[in-house]
C-alpha cells in the first residue's frame, strides 16, 4: 500500500526518465509523458477517470521483464546526449518531412473530396515541420553550443563566458513551450486519423502516410521527452555550478 501511495506521487516524467519502456503504458492511456511529464500518475489518472493502481501495476509489469532494459540517457554525458538527439531525431525530421508531405498532399489531391479531414492533417503537419525546421536551428546553433560550452569548462575547471540570453533557463523555456505547441498539434492530427487507422476505402498510399505519421509521433514524443525530462533539467543544473 505504501509503495502504491508513493507511485501515484510520482511524476510521470521521473518514471520515463528512469526506464523508457514505461512510456509505452502512459502512451496507451494517452497520457502525454513529454510536454506533460511534470504531473504525478495521482493527477493524471483522476483527469483521465483512470484507476491509478491498475497503471501502477502495468508499469510494475512492465519494469518486471529482465533482459530488455532500455538505455539509461540519464547517466550520458550531456554532450554525448545532444550529439545523439541531434544525428538520430534532428535528421529523422529533417528526412521524413519530405516524404511524408509529399504523400499527404497526394492524398489531398485524390481523396480529399470524400475525407475533408485530410486537408486538415495536412494543413496541421505542415505547419508543423516548418516550425520545427525552426526550432532545431535555435537548438543547433544557440542552444546546444552553450551547454557543450558548460561541459568543456567544467571538465577543465574554466569559467564560462555570460551568453546573450543571460542565463540557459531562457532559451529553455522558448524550447519547452515550442515542445508543447508540437505536442497539441500532434494530439489534433491524432485525433483526426482516428489514432492513425485509416478508413476501409484506403489505398497503400494511405496507409503508409498514416503509419508513417504515427512514427513521427512515437520519434517526436521520445525526442521532447529526452529534451524536457533529461537535458535541459541537466543543463539548467550545470549552469547552476559556474554562479
Amino acid at each position: 500500500m505504501e509503495t502504491l501511495q508513493k507511485d501515484s506521487e510520482k511524476q510521470i516524467a521521473q518514471f520515463v526518465a528512469e526506464d523508457y519502456r514505461t512510456a509505452a503504458v502512459f502512451s496507451k492511456y494517452k497520457i502525454d509523458f513529454c510536454c506533460n511529464g511534470n504531473r504525478s500518475i495521482q493527477e493524471a489518472c483522476e483527469k483521465k477517470g483512470i484507476d491509478s493502481a491498475i497503471l501502477i501495476d502495468e508499469l510494475h509489469s512492465v519494469l518486471s521483464v529482465k533482459g530488455e532494459q532500455s538505455i539509461d540517457y540519464k547517466s550520458w554525458p550531456l554532450d554525448l546526449l545532444i550529439d545523439y538527439i541531434e544525428k538520430k531525431h534532428h535528421r529523422y525530421i529533417e528526412e521524413k518531412t519530405p516524404v511524408l508531405q509529399q504523400f499527404l498532399n497526394k492524398l489531398c489531391r485524390v481523396h480529399g473530396e470524400r475525407h475533408p479531414e485530410l486537408h486538415k492533417i495536412n494543413e496541421l503537419f505542415t505547419a508543423s515541420v516548418g516550425d520545427l525546421a525552426s526550432h532545431l536551428k535555435k537548438e543547433e546553433l544557440i542552444l546546444f553550443p552553450f551547454v557543450k560550452k558548460l561541459v568543456a569548462a567544467k571538465l577543465k575547471q574554466t569559467a564560462v563566458e555570460s551568453p546573450q540570453f543571460q542565463t540557459v533557463e531562457n532559451p529553455i523555456e522558448t524550447m519547452m513551450q515550442e515542445h508543447d505547441n508540437e505536442g497539441e498539434r500532434f494530439r489534433e492530427i491524432a485525433e483526426l486519423t482516428n489514432n492513425y487507422n485509416p478508413p476501409a476505402d484506403a489505398c497503400n498510399t494511405y496507409r503508409v502516410a498514416f503509419a508513417m505519421l504515427e512514427e513521427f509521433e512515437k520519434d517526436l514524443h521520445l525526442h521532447i521527452h529526452l529534451e524536457n525530462n533529461i537535458l535541459f533539467p541537466r543543463a539548467i543544473k550545470l549552469e547552476q555550478q559556474f554562479a
